[in-house]
């Protein structure tokens, strides 16, 4: 993702930000000023902000380290305005592992605010007059700091567990669902209750915070696109590569000069082609390469091809290379049998298979 600032590692997951992360802070600082805040307040809201999101960022590696357990990889976990999310190979299918992942983050923050019920006197909070708790609590102050982290824990293991696939709650109950019914059919469900979810925060967005807005778009989109891929990956469950796999590709070698592979891109439509020598596979040239260095027709294939590639195996399930293609940004391969070429597979090719089985499926039914 381009315009994020990389903080590091743990357990091999890369944390990020987002640049969009700092709206968040600029928008904070300006709601502090208009309320008559001076640099000590504003300096309190930021320091506030970022150790909620540390408890985000722990949120999502609750998530992250319990799908570990399952043998599911997490590539990164990404800061957003909205939150964080993590980015799994994949959810589990089986509906107890999924249960426990979706109920780890949440279980995070109900660690933290235990944890912080010990540390500050919330006896003391409790016991104070109504007309004590305003003042006190009216403005973020080093005396009440640890008190707000409290309060936002709290607030984020209720709002996750809100119903609204695909946010925790919405995972829990798709889970739950699976356990009486197929994963496509809860998955169906879970998106068309968070869906419903996503207009309810959209309208109060509009009447009480646009952060509200972004939300309800992230959950209506999430749902639908999510819902989208489990009933794909349902119908090509069982198919293999070889089954949807170009077959008619235009190889090239690595001699061949741009001004050559531009006239084979224009004369058909193909995009993305597999660089051959000696009937060896040596590199992938991809549409995006061949466009940026169009200007120089004189140039080599050999020049700007990528080296780094990954072979897929023609009996391969198609399913298991949507995990590839999500684990990577890679979404062309060569096929091989026998370690021999045989083909090439891309997102678009897939997609067009997806349409044709729908439409059996469909007609069958």
């Amino acid at each position: 993702m381009k315009g994020v600032l990389r903080l590091g590692r743990v357990a091999g997951i890369k944390i990020e930000v987002h640049w969009t992360f700092t709206l968040i802070l600029v928008w904070v600082v300006f709601l502090d000023i208009q309320a008559g805040g001076n640099a000590k307040s504003s300096l309190l809201n930021v320091a506030f902000i970022l150790v909620l999101f540390f408890c985000v960022v722990l949120h999502e590696l609750g998530h992250a380290l319990t799908a570990k357990k399952f043998n599911i990889q997490t590539q990164k976990i990404t800061l957003l305005p909205i939150g964080g999310v993590a980015l799994l190979d994949k959810m589990p299918e089986d509906p107890k592992q999924e249960l426990l992942v979706a109920l780890a983050g949440p279980a995070v923050n109900i660690v933290i605010a235990l944890f912080l019920s010990v540390v500050i006197p919330l006896k003391s909070y409790f016991e104070l007059q109504p007309d004590e708790i305003e003042p006190l609590l009216s403005i973020i102050s080093f005396q009440n700091f640890l008190f707000y982290i409290f309060i936002a824990n709290i607030m984020l293991v209720v709002f996750n567990l809100i119903p609204a696939f695909p946010m925790d709650g919405g995972r829990v109950l798709r889970a739950l669902l699976a356990f009486k019914l197929p994963r496509v059919r809860a998955t169906n469900i879970a998106a068309k209750v968070g869906q419903v979810f996503a207009v309810i925060f959209f309208m109060l967005g509009l009447l009480y915070n646009p952060f509200l807005v972004l939300i309800a778009l992230f959950i209506f989109i999430g749902a639908y696109a999510e819902n989208r891929m489990v009933q794909q990956i349902s119908i090509l469950k069982g198919h293999r590569v070889e089954e949807a796999m170009l077959t008619n590709i235009t190889l090239i070698k690595p001699e061949n000069s741009i001004q050559e592979v531009v006239d084979i891109l224009l004369a058909g439509s193909e995009k993305d082609f597999v660089v051959v020598a000696d009937e060896k596979i040596v590199g992938i040239l991809n549409h995006k390469d061949i466009i940026k260095h169009a200007v120089d027709r004189s140039l080599l294939v050999k020049n700007i091809m990528q080296r780094s590639f990954k072979t897929i195996e023609a009996t391969l399930e198609i399913t298991e290379l949507f995990n590839i293609i999500n684990r990577g940004r890679k979404n062309f391969f060569p096929v091989t049998s026998n370690q021999k070429l045989v083909g090439a597979i891309d997102r678009s090719n897939i997609g067009e298979f997806v349409l044709i089985q729908t439409n059996l499926v469909s007609k069958r039914s």
